[in-house]
């Protein structure tokens, strides 16, 4: 695979994608690719096994909402994400990953030292507001590089190498939590950031040079984001992104606490989320493999077809009698493998038609997936009941109506069949 040439769009002429200065090499291009997006599942992730810890420190009282702690970084980066390509778009890549790293940061340390759950919701909005920076801005650099199913090739190569850090987060965190306490967590996403930002800053070049960079005005922020929004590929595969970022989510907040109060395996939680994080990161590679010659839409509906069938039996098995420890294993893994099938299919075939204002679409769709997606998750997470049923009616529901929006929302296009 070769990096594009200046080609400039003629319907877009400031619309160029920069030269060889911008060419690192592939295979490093991805691991930094992957290891930026790391950043927010890392964020994630390590904080699983703390939640008990944090709740009996912080919300003794309402032990189920310290879920919270993960929606609500969920919801800062939703928000952040809506400014960061923008800015990406008039200032350049690198700079805004480093102020929003920055912020990150601040509210990582501030987390640290949180006595109540106010305080410590406010943080993690503050680190959500930051890591929205390198969440969406490294999606920009793709699309400055890539295109079409080149580009969702890349992001399915970068989504492999990125499902080993969901692999080793709870295990981290746990190591952390046992030695010195859940605060210390914190301190190691300082840690992480700062290698993640230093990487970027020694080794990838800027990729939007200042010719091609767009005031930030706003007539024409207006201007784009009528154009995204007149895009119908656009609209449907955010509001479908949103919804299957909330089934991920809602699995995320409630998986923790089935694994202690339904199933009574607390203690070994870090070692089978390691085990179904890399089982679930097989998708990559197959996604990567197949989504040349099947094309984007289609790997979509597979995969929620695929979680709609095994949703609906474990919704069945509950209603009927009890889900068995394996299946649930089986389940859990499969939306995680729903998402590497689907989540980098949708963001390619949404910013297909917008390379042009590639910071703005990226930005756009990041904060309409994720804000939404929280509003889907934190219902289905605080629903917990000491069963598995809210989390499988939910994501039956949810994976059904996805299923149905790609194969009859998501017309057939060139670029996706």
């Amino acid at each position: 695979m070769t990096l594009p040439r200046n080609d400039t769009d003629p319907k877009h002429p400031r619309a160029v994608v920069t030269g060889p200065q911008a060419a690192l090499p592939k295979r490093e291009f991805i691991a930094l690719v992957a290891m930026l997006f790391a950043l927010v599942a890392f964020s994630i992730d390590a904080m699983l096994p703390a939640l008990p810890e944090i709740a009996k420190s912080i919300s003794p009282d309402a032990p189920n909402n310290a879920q919270l702690v993960l929606t609500s970084f969920v919801f800062g980066m939703g928000v952040g994400t809506l400014f960061a390509g923008p800015l990406s778009d008039a200032f350049g890549r690198r700079p805004v990953i480093f102020i929003g790293v920055a912020i990150y940061i601040a509210g990582a340390l501030f987390a640290g030292q949180a006595e109540t759950l106010e305080q410590m919701v406010a943080a993690r909005i503050l680190q959500g507001l930051g890591v929205a920076a390198p969440r969406v801005v490294t999606l920009a650099i793709v699309r400055d590089l890539y295109t079409g199913r080149e580009m969702a090739q890349i992001m399915s190569y970068a989504m492999m190498v990125f499902t080993l850090v969901p692999a080793v987060a709870p295990l981290i965190g746990d190591h952390i939590i046992a030695l010195s306490g859940w605060r210390t967590i914190f301190l190691v996403f300082v840690i992480f950031a700062i290698i993640i930002t230093g990487w970027l800053a020694i080794r990838q070049p800027e990729t939007l040079l200042p010719d091609a960079r767009e005031p930030l005005k706003t007539s024409r922020l207006l201007a784009a984001i009528r154009e995204c929004f007149s895009e119908r590929v656009f609209v449907i595969s955010s509001l479908i992104q949103a919804l299957c970022l909330g089934m991920l989510f809602a699995c995320l907040s409630s998986t923790q606490p089935i694994f202690d109060e339904v199933f009574g395996r607390a203690e070994s939680f870090p070692k089978w989320f390691a085990l179904i994080a890399l089982l679930g990161g097989i998708a990559s590679i197959i996604n990567a493999r197949l989504v040349v010659r099947l094309g984007m839409r289609r790997m979509a509906f597979i995969g929620f077809l695929g979680q709609a069938v095994l949703s609906g039996t474990v919704l069945a098995m509950v209603v009927t009698a009890t889900v068995p420890f394996w299946f649930y294993i089986l389940w859990t893994t499969s939306i995680f493998f729903m998402a590497g099938l689907v989540i980098g299919n949708l963001n390619a075939l949404a910013m297909e038609p917008l390379g042009h204002i590639a910071g703005l679409s990226a930005s756009l769709i990041g904060a309409i997936a994720t804000v939404l997606a929280v509003g889907v998750a934190i219902p289905i997470g605080l629903a917990f009941d000491g069963t598995v049923l809210p989390l499988a009616a939910g994501t039956f529901f949810i994976s059904t109506l996805c299923a149905l929006g790609v194969r009859f929302a998501l017309g057939e296009t060139p670029e996706n069949r």
